[in-house]
């Protein structure tokens, strides 16, 4: 994916790679330069509740706790 540096030095993450990643406003990155033109952009803190789930599912009752399929709330009407 291509993005592009704006006036201000900031880069934009695509939508696609904020949404596969749970990338929120707020998160902090570390960037490291690897070579000339190349660097690598990290995540520094975890998203909140990170590793929940493995530890509700690592459950010593087996089936106690079970995935869900997530669902979109982008067609749910929220107007009163």
């Amino acid at each position: 994916m291509k993005t592009v540096i704006s006036t201000k030095g900031q880069i934009v993450i695509p939508v696609e790679l904020r949404k596969h990643d749970n990338i929120q406003p707020g998160q902090a990155f570390e960037i490291e330069r690897v070579d000339k033109g190349e660097y690598r952009l990290v995540l520094t803190e975890p998203p909140k509740n990170q590793g929940l789930v493995d530890t509700l599912l690592a459950c010593p009752v087996k089936g106690w706790f079970v995935s869900i399929e997530s669902e979109s709330t982008d067609s749910v009407d929220f107007s009163p």
